[in-house]
C-alpha cells in the first residue's frame, strides 16, 4: 500500500520470507512495511523524503544510516521525535514528515 508520495525512493528488490505486515500511518494515510523494518526503511518504501530541513525546508532522507548525524529525526503523530535509522517500525504507529500535501 503506498501513500500520495512522489515516487518512493527504496525498492526492495529481495525479501526474506515470512515477514509480517506491519500497518502504520504516514502524513495520515495508511501505510505498510515489513516487520523488522526501521522507521527510515518503511518512510522511503512509501516515498521520497524522511522530513523537511528545518532551516532551508528541503527534503531529507538520511544519511549517515547509523544515529550519529542527527538527520534522520522524524516527528510521530504525537509530536514525539525519533530516530528513524534505529527505530523499528511499530503497529499502529504515526508518523509526519513535514510534506506538504502529502
Amino acid at each position: 500500500m503506498t501513500t500520495s508520495h512522489a515516487h518512493p525512493l527504496l525498492h526492495r528488490v529481495a525479501e526474506a520470507a515470512g515477514r509480517e505486515s506491519v500497518r502504520f500511518t504516514l502524513n495520515g494515510a495508511p501505510a505498510s512495511a515489513l516487520a523488522g523494518d526501521t522507521v527510515l526503511t518503511a518512510v522511503l518504501t512509501q516515498g521520497a523524503q524522511l522530513r523537511r530541513n528545518e532551516f532551508s525546508g528541503l527534503p531529507r532522507a538520511g544519511f549517515c544510516m547509523m544515529g550519529a548525524c542527527q538527520d534522520c529525526w522524524i516527528a510521530t503523530g504525537e509530536g514525539e521525535r525519533l530516530r528513524a535509522c534505529s527505530t523499528f517500525i511499530a503497529p499502529g504507529m504515526a508518523l509526519v514528515t513535514g510534506k506538504s500535501g502529502a
